[in-house]
């Protein structure tokens, strides 16, 4: 495998902070050869290649389309890595390693345990489908990491989940890929506070802990300088 492409799927809007500095995450710490954005194309950014969607869906399905645009675009590498627009790489990584979460039967425990929501409902779908399928002991991928993609494995899971208005899609592509890997916490921080790892090779945030929270300053101030993909005015 060469260097790999970014592919990230972008809401529609004209600011985007969170892309702002993953993108200077990623050109500090993360090597790849070229960045799409898939969706959404904010004013500032330039040097990625873009790949138009209507997103007229869920956040769900407005996802699981633009990881099947990226899938079917013949300029985007056969293997990618799937970011999205709030994965903040935090020290240099020179292979993206292969990470997941665990046994996904913990992981449904783990929410269910605090509310039942479309995401809970999701997981359980997917769980489900992939029993029928033969996994009988999956592994959850839904992490807020870089995941390395190949292109026609994921649209075979995309084809095999299509039905699922709820799609784990890293899920069910690691555990029909075989992609076994490293478990791992996840690294999203929910809350303003200070109770996050500050020696963390990965960050990802909310809106509000970005704008608002500590975690958000942090990440701020470790990368305060414009990388390739901003216009000098943007």
């Amino acid at each position: 495998m060469g260097v790999p492409d970014l592919v990230v799927p972008v809401r529609e809007g004209p600011a985007n902070e969170q892309l702002r500095y993953a993108l200077r995450s990623w050109t500090a710490n993360l090597p790849h050869s070229r960045v799409w954005v898939v969706g959404g194309r904010p004013g500032w950014l330039t040097g990625v290649g873009h790949i138009p969607l209507v997103q007229n869906g869920s956040k769900y399905e407005n996802t699981t389309a633009a990881v099947r645009a990226a899938c079917l675009h013949p300029g985007v590498s056969e293997e990618f890595l799937l970011c999205n627009d709030d994965f903040f790489v935090m020290r240099p990584v020179g292979v993206m390693p292969v990470l997941h979460r665990g046994p996904i039967d913990q992981v449904e425990a783990y929410y269910a345990a605090r509310a039942s929501s479309a995401y809970l409902g999701g997981m359980r779908d997917t769980r489900t489908l992939l029993a029928r399928l033969g996994v009988a002991a999956p592994l959850s991928y839904e992490l807020h990491v870089p995941l390395p993609v190949t292109k026609a494995a994921m649209l075979g899971a995309l084809d095999a989940g299509r039905h699922l208005p709820v799609l784990h899609k890293r899920t069910l592509y690691g555990n029909l890929a075989g992609l076994g890997g490293e478990q791992m916490v996840d690294v999203k921080v929910l809350t303003r506070g200070p109770r996050f790892d500050r020696d963390a090779a990965f960050l990802s945030t909310m809106p509000d802990t970005f704008v608002h929270g500590q975690v958000g300053a942090f990440i701020r101030a470790r990368f305060p300088d414009r990388c390739r993909y901003e216009r000098s005015r943007g």
